[in-house]
């Protein structure tokens, strides 16, 4: 993930925030079971580690856009809503990838997998704990971002734009996901076009435009200003998302935090995989995906044939494009320089991730 400067005050806010959500949660399920408990711990352990750049960004945009300090402590409730619905996407995420882990340690549905089997349930039934309890996991964190934005403190004129906002978020990357996972089980081949769209939707919408112009909005920007952030926002995302296919392929496990070329490896029907079927390298390419799963060797020749058809500097340039793109639509906005150079750093951000 890319990371954001921000002072120590804005960062201790945001964490103040976060922390009194996920206290909440902790005291209610108290008198729940102990089920119930372990669930809200688990839910704070996903929580811890990460960068908190989504909150980062709303506060980012706050500042840079001047907004009023009389809405800060609202602008910190807003963007811990934000860090609570990435966690509760990474969580559901994990469950639609099967996987049980996140950074080599256990995820809460690994978590839920070992109190399974604690209790004697077998392979099968501690499986089902696991996706139940971060099944659950993902909607409570869904829910309570949507209750902290119902009740930022802020005023009410701001509430249902910002919940429109939060709205939008949740139903691109919801739907952005299922045409991922749609893609990724149909035998045929995929068009492009829909490929790119999908993931843009997966990331963009609750990664970078609705953070973004839920700061301006808190900081009274006005509407071209929100509008240009949104457009912004989704060339960025694109950018981010299409960096990210190259790290799952090319990048080290350092960066990825999976095995190295794990979308090769698990076949994700990516765009840099769609790049190489329009080459005439495909029929090596296609066979060297073939084996990818069967180890490191097969993946580093499925590395190289994907190079060698040209698909990874394609998908670069694809990249940089978009980059330039979102410049453009800074160079091109009204919004403040501070802004604007917070919005380019951004840009060079992603495109340091390049791997």
């Amino acid at each position: 993930m890319i990371s954001l400067e921000s002072t120590p005050v804005a960062r201790q806010g945001i964490d103040r925030e976060i922390d009194g959500a996920l206290s909440r949660l902790q005291r209610r399920a108290t008198t729940l079971g102990d089920g119930a408990r372990y669930l809200a711990s688990a839910i704070r352990r996903a929580t811890e580690g990460g960068k908190r750049f989504r909150p980062l960004l709303v506060v980012s945009a706050f500042e840079t856009l001047y907004g009023d300090d009389e809405h800060r402590i609202g602008v910190y409730q807003v963007a811990a809503a934000f860090e609570l619905l990435h966690t509760a996407f990474v969580i559901h995420d994990d469950v639609i990838d099967h996987d049980t882990e996140r950074r080599g340690v256990p995820n809460i549905g690994g978590e839920f997998r070992q109190r399974g089997l604690l209790k004697g349930a077998d392979a099968d039934g501690s499986a089902l704990l696991g996706d139940a309890a971060a099944i659950l996991a993902g909607d409570l964190l869904l829910h309570e971002a949507g209750r902290m934005i119902a009740l930022a403190q802020l005023p009410d004129r701001m509430r249902q734009p910002l919940l429109e906002m939060l709205d939008d978020a949740v139903l691109i990357s919801a739907m952005g996901e299922l045409s991922d996972v749609e893609h990724a089980v149909s035998s045929g081949e995929i068009d492009s076009e829909a490929v790119l769209r999908t993931t843009r939707d997966k990331t963009a919408a609750y990664s970078f435009s609705a953070p973004l112009q839920a700061g301006a909005l808190i900081a009274g920007a006005p509407s071209p200003s929100i509008y240009a952030l949104e457009r912004f926002g989704q060339r960025l995302g694109l950018a981010y998302q299409l960096v990210d296919d190259l790290i799952g392929a090319f990048g080290s496990s350092a960066v990825s935090g999976k095995e190295e070329g794990c979308d090769l490896r698990e076949a994700k029907k990516t765009h840099l995989i769609s790049l190489a079927r329009k080459t005439p390298k495909w029929p090596e390419v296609s066979e060297a995906l073939a084996q990818a799963h069967t180890g490191p060797i097969a993946v580093r020749a499925a590395q190289e044939a994907l190079s060698e058809s040209g698909a990874r500097a394609e998908l670069e340039c694809l990249i940089l494009d978009t980059l330039e793109e979102a410049l453009i639509i800074v160079d091109s906005s009204t919004v403040p320089a501070a802004c604007q150079e917070m919005l380019r750093d951004l840009v060079k951000a992603v495109q340091e991730r390049i791997p």
